[in-house]
C-alpha cells in the first residue's frame, strides 16, 4: 500500500500554474489558488502563475515556455476539460505531449466517482510528459483541483511518497535526449 517513507526527505518542485478562462481575473480565481495554496502548503515552490483564455494556439505556446524554462518541474492548468466548443487545454497539452499519463485521467475519474457520480464521465483531465517537464490539466472547479492535489497530484509529487512517485523518475524523464 503507499506510505510516506519517513526516511527519505522531502524534494520540492516548481510548479507552473495556468488557469485557462475566458471570464476569470487574478481576484476571482478560486481554482488557481486552491492548486497555489496546496502546493506551497507541501512545500513545492510556484515557478509561475497565469490566467490565458480558452485559445489551444496560446495555450499550447505557454506550455511550451515552461517545458523550456529550466526553473519549472511541473505545470499544472486548470480549466478548458470539459466538452463544450471553447474547452480546447486538452488539445493544447496533447499538441505539446511526448508521452500521455493514460492512467492519470482514470485515477481521477475514479477519484471524481466518489465524489460525483456519473457526472466524473464530463471531464477530461489527462497528464502527460514533454521535455522533462510534467504536465497536468484538471477541470476549472476549486473542488476538482483538490480532489486532484489531495488524492492524485499530492502524494505523486513527495519524493517520500512509497512505493513510487513522479519525484523519483523526474532526473529521468528526458534521458532520451541526453544519450548519444
Amino acid at each position: 500500500m503507499s506510505r510516506i517513507d519517513p526516511e527519505r526527505d522531502f524534494i520540492p518542485a516548481r510548479i507552473a500554474v495556468l488557469t485557462v478562462s475566458d471570464t476569470r481575473t487574478p481576484e476571482d480565481d478560486r481554482s488557481g489558488a486552491a492548486l497555489v495554496e496546496r502546493l506551497e502548503a507541501a512545500g513545492h515552490t510556484l515557478a509561475e502563475r497565469r490566467i490565458l483564455p480558452d485559445e489551444r494556439a496560446g495555450i499550447a505556446e505557454q506550455l511550451r515556455r515552461w517545458i523550456a524554462a529550466p526553473e519549472v518541474d511541473v505545470v499544472i492548468t486548470t480549466g478548458g476539460t470539459g466538452l463544450t466548443g471553447r474547452d480546447v487545454t486538452v488539445e493544447a497539452h496533447r499538441d505539446v505531449y511526448e508521452k500521455e499519463i493514460e492512467a492519470f485521467g482514470t485515477i481521477f475519474a475514479l477519484v471524481s466517482w466518489q465524489k460525483i457520480g456519473t457526472s466524473a464521465v464530463q471531464s477530461r483531465a489527462t497528464g502527460g510528459v514533454a521535455g522533462g517537464t510534467y504536465l497536468f490539466a484538471l477541470p476549472g472547479s476549486p473542488s476538482a483541483c483538490r480532489d486532484a492535489w489531495d488524492e492524485i497530484l499530492g502524494p505523486q509529487l513527495d519524493y517520500r511518497h512509497r512505493p513510487c512517485n513522479f519525484v523519483e523518475i523526474l532526473p529521468r524523464l528526458d534521458e532520451h535526449r541526453r544519450r548519444k
